[in-house]
């Protein structure tokens, strides 16, 4: 029998907790759909459904699980419900265990958001600062190649400008006063 023992480098590299490569977006992607396919039961409900199962599921908490007790105390509301109390509270215990999903996801999408909110905001910036010294090179011949790029970019930016006049709200147009 022989007993390996593993060097002190080894050791101290098995420890070391290892950093997840960052994942590209459609890796990310990939991974959200497979995760949500492992879900149980994940209905998809119409806006009016998901409005009306809001309005009709909007009872506190402290109520539903009251309820809970009902059923578990009286085999005549158990008959009637058509549900064993320890069926109705398992659905208790995994609608807040779900909220907790819930959370975390709505968490996570919103740090995504912020982060692209940010990416976008950089990319105007250098978008901006890029349309500013090309305007400045374009005035010089030498440079041809930038001043139909620039044409460009003014072309780009009067639709720009024409799509928010047009969808401007007609409140901001003064009203004339009638004779």
């Amino acid at each position: 029998m022989t007993n390996t023992q593993k060097s002190p480098e080894v050791q101290a590299a098995a420890d070391t907790p290892q950093t997840p490569a960052n994942l590209t977006p459609e890796q990310v992607v990939e991974q959200l759909r497979a995760l949500v396919a492992q879900i149980p039961e994940l209905p998809s409900l119409t806006p009016q459904e998901r409005e009306l199962v809001r309005r009709r599921g909007n009872i506190p908490l402290s109520e539903v699980q009251a309820a809970v007790n009902v059923v578990g105390s009286s085999d005549i509301v158990t008959q009637v419900v058509g549900q064993p109390a320890g069926d109705v509270q398992q659905l208790v215990v995994n609608m807040n265990r779900w909220d907790a999903v819930e959370n975390e996801l709505k968490s996570a999408l919103k740090s995504v958001a912020d982060a692209n909110l940010v990416r976008r905001q950089r990319a105007s910036l250098i978008a901006i600062q890029a349309y500013g010294v090309a305007t400045q090179l374009a005035r010089n011949p030498e440079n041809a190649a930038i001043a139909e790029h620039v044409a460009e970019m003014k072309r780009l930016k009067a639709v720009r400008r024409r799509k928010s006049a047009t969808t401007a709200p007609a409140s901001e147009v003064p009203a004339t006063p009638k004779a």
